[in-house]
């Protein structure tokens, strides 16, 4: 079997895969340790498949942004009034295929949080490479409120009117995650990242990077259009309780 159709997230074949270079270009990093492994890389959506995510991405995005505009403009008001600072900020994300672009937020932390990042990094909550900790003391006041019913996550509507994300999908990384754990950011990007997922009502910031992984995986395995519907449902009632948001 060819090495390029093996996905490996566990420890076996590290030494392997790390001579492969990606057709793109680029070093391939091992993959971390832990974790488990699928023969087959998971297929993305193609053909109608495909139309039928994005259209549903449009109709869906475009209407809630309409629904929405009224209270997106009253938290940015909030924002402007209560913390010094941009209203927005722009995370570089990875897309489908690794291609890189600027995901939008409500501001929820302080200006320059990112410049604090190396002071927290010892509070770690989530292991590997993603960070997460719960009460993270750069979060203002209005920020916190935000996050716990992931009302900051709202310009991110745009950001799938674009076709940068989908409504539905994997969670998309930040850079230092894809130069950490290359092969798996790789594979789990074959499909467009989501602003939701089976992480997002599953446990949100209460899950490990590990167990973000592997819903994702699970997520891109049994894809169907019936099941981005049902995610959706179920992040209603996922982003109002607040649980395990951080």
């Amino acid at each position: 079997m060819a090495m390029e159709s093996v996905v490996n997230v566990g420890v076996g074949i590290a030494a392997a895969a790390a001579r492969r270079v990606p057709a793109g270009g680029g070093r391939v990093r091992p993959p971390s340790r832990g974790g488990f492994a699928f023969l087959s890389m998971p297929s993305a959506p193609q053909g109608v498949a495909a139309g039928l995510k994005r259209l549903t991405d449009l109709g869906v995005g475009g209407s809630l942004i309409l629904t929405l505009a009224p209270a997106m403009l009253v938290i940015a008001l909030i924002i402007r009034l209560k913390s010094p600072g941009p209203i927005l900020v722009r995370q570089e994300r990875f897309g489908r295929d690794l291609r890189p672009f600027s995901m939008l937020k409500f501001r929820s932390m302080v200006d320059g949080a990112e410049s604090m990042l190396g002071e927290l990094s010892h509070l770690n909550e989530a292991g590997g490479p993603l960070f997460k900790i719960r009460k993270d003391p750069r979060l203002t006041p209005v920020g916190a409120v935000l996050r716990r019913f992931s009302l900051d996550e709202l310009p991110q509507l745009v950001n799938v009117l674009r076709g940068e994300m989908s409504l539905v999908g994997p969670r998309p990384p930040l850079p230092p995650e894809v130069e950490a754990d290359y092969l798996r950011q790789r594979t789990r990007l074959r499909f467009p990242p989501g602003m939701t997922g089976l992480w997002q009502v599953s446990g949100r910031s209460e899950l490990r990077y590990e167990a973000m992984i592997g819903l994702d995986y699970t997520y891109m395995r049994g894809w169907s259009p019936l099941q981005d519907i049902r995610i959706l449902l179920r992040t209603v009632p996922a982003v109002i309780s607040g649980k395990g948001a951080c």
